[in-house]
């Protein structure tokens, strides 16, 4: 490994520190995404539409979900109603600020924006940081319909200053969530002074009709500014946006960082680091056109919303999403019989596969990797790691086990890890002929334990599943720390799980 510059095996560190940086919220990450598994000859299809006559082995698609949730997918030429399906599940939310429904608020000449806290943050990083606002927008397309527009602010405008030490002594900074936690937009006397002394209500209703409003226009319940920003940059006027879900995010990029640029210092890296590895590893499995020539599996990813509060929504890991799709593939036809009309019926005949039970077939044989950022050692707490499990940046992959279940992994998945770890492909500067390094963790007895969407998804499918992310500090922080190698890692391990799972599974007899 190399000590200066970027090294092949933090090759991967830029193209990510770019993904990230263009996804400052779950749409936009969704959308990066998207950009990267078009460019990769994916199809996009629609969960409303039949699969029956679109999808057919040999094929790359990809769906979504409220924009913010997204399934892509390769399928084996050789695939046959009941196979397997090489998993790997990520989720593309992390803590923040949202703005409420009704956000704006002054105090004091200052303009403030009502926002409430969304996940389990490190509030007090917050502060002190030149922020934004990014998002979607709801809006009038000229057609009678209502569009989706994603909006990212570039320039910073909003702060949440501290209180200076003169007038707080305290040792610890709590922060009341609910009333010190309200950035500041700018100064009242500014506002005014832009807009001539006109109240914003009569800038909104000047000209317009008296028609019903089941809620208050958007400028009386945002400050008007903010609604003509969103409107800006959506690029529509100001009187087609009908509502926004928007959320604050620090307008600083991610960069590589530490002396020989071995680390990396971005938001968001919980949980996007795993986003980009699981899109990554599943493009560059299927990057050559003979990928699935002797493919019998499925290879897939899906990346939820909603992880950080519980997962529990449309669109999250304990939604239908993920089982719906895997029902809807596992009675897929095979190749030979897709043009079939009697196809389900010839299947049966020809491949010996019961379709009423091709679902439950498919999940017994199939593999679920929950991919979520794990903990680095922080050299100044070492005392809060347990002392034969403490993994380091920049060396590999970490297993998260956990005897309570919070993880999923148990020893049947550690197996099947290894072995696609032995036979992943190394980078161009690795030491080894191949091969990728793999770590351990597990929590102290006396301390607590977060959770995954591990443990939900293997009890609602049944499937096998091991929990696994790659090392960070200060997660949950408005600014968090990984290792640049460790991208790399990433990728070839998922990359080397699609390509070998086929053969592996077949060999691990567990029933």
């Amino acid at each position: 490994m190399k000590t200066t510059g970027i090294s092949a095996t933090a090759a991967k560190a830029p193209d990510f520190i770019d993904f990230v940086n263009a996804s400052p919220t779950p749409y936009h990450a969704v959308h990066s995404a998207i950009q990267r598994l078009s460019a990769a000859g994916f199809e996009e299809i629609k969960e409303r539409d039949s699969w029956s006559s679109t999808l057919v082995p040999g094929g790359k698609y990809y769906l979504t979900r409220n924009g913010s949730s997204i399934v892509a997918f390769g399928i084996g030429k050789k695939w046959k109603p009941g196979n397997p399906i090489a998993m790997i599940g990520a989720h593309t939310d992390s803590p923040c600020l949202r703005l409420k429904p009704v956000s704006k608020k002054t105090g004091a000449g200052f303009m403030q924006i009502g926002v409430e806290t969304y996940g389990g943050g490190i509030w007090h990083t917050w502060f002190d940081r030149d922020l934004s606002i990014a998002g979607r927008a709801m809006v009038k397309d000229g057609n009678g319909n209502y569009i989706q527009k994603l909006v990212k602010v570039d320039r910073p405008i909003l702060r949440i200053p501290t209180l200076a030490i003169h007038l707080h002594r305290a040792a610890n900074f709590e922060p009341n969530k609910e009333t010190e936690l309200f950035p500041i937009a700018g100064l009242v006397a500014a506002e005014v002074n832009r807009t001539g002394g006109k109240p914003a209500a009569d800038q909104e209703t000047e000209g317009n009709d008296e028609s019903f409003r089941p809620l208050k226009v958007l400028s009386d319940r945002h400050h008007p500014y903010v609604v003509e920003i969103i409107a800006e940059h959506a690029g529509v006027d100001v009187e087609d946006v009908v509502d926004f879900e928007m959320v604050l995010y620090d307008t600083q990029k991610a960069c590589l960082g530490g002396i020989n640029n071995e680390l990396i210092f971005s938001a968001r890296l919980d949980n996007l680091g795993m986003t980009y590895c699981a899109v990554e590893g599943l493009i560059e499995s299927l990057s050559s056109p003979e990928a699935l020539d002797d493919e019998s599996s499925i290879r897939l990813v899906t990346c939820f919303d909603h992880e950080e509060i519980g997962s529990t929504s449309a669109h999250g890991a304990a939604s239908n999403l993920l089982p719906a799709v895997l029902r809807r593939l596992a009675v897929l036809p095979s190749h030979q019989s897709s043009g079939s009309d009697k196809s389900y019926e010839k299947i049966s005949k020809d491949d010996e596969v019961d379709i009423s039970t091709a679902y439950e077939q498919s999940l017994a044989t199939s593999f679920l990797i929950s991919a979520d950022m794990a903990h680095s050692i922080n050299p100044n707490y070492t005392q809060k790691y347990e002392a034969d499990h403490r993994p380091e940046m920049n060396q590999g992959t970490v297993i998260k086990v956990n005897a309570n279940q919070r993880y999923a992994t148990n020893s049947p998945g550690i197996v099947l890890l290894q072995e696609v770890a032995r036979r992943a492909n190394p980078s161009q500067d690795s030491t080894t002929s191949s091969g990728v390094p793999l770590q351990l963790f597990v929590v102290r007895n006396d301390s607590p334990c977060g959770s995954t969407i591990g443990p939900m998804l293997s009890a609602a499918l049944g499937t096998r599943t091991l929990d696994l992310g790659n090392p960070q500090l200060a997660m949950h922080s408005i600014r968090e720390c990984g290792g640049a190698y460790d991208v790399e890692h990433g990728v070839r391990l998922f990359e080397s799980f699609f390509e070998h799972f086929s053969e592996l599974e077949a060999k691990i007899l567990v029933d």
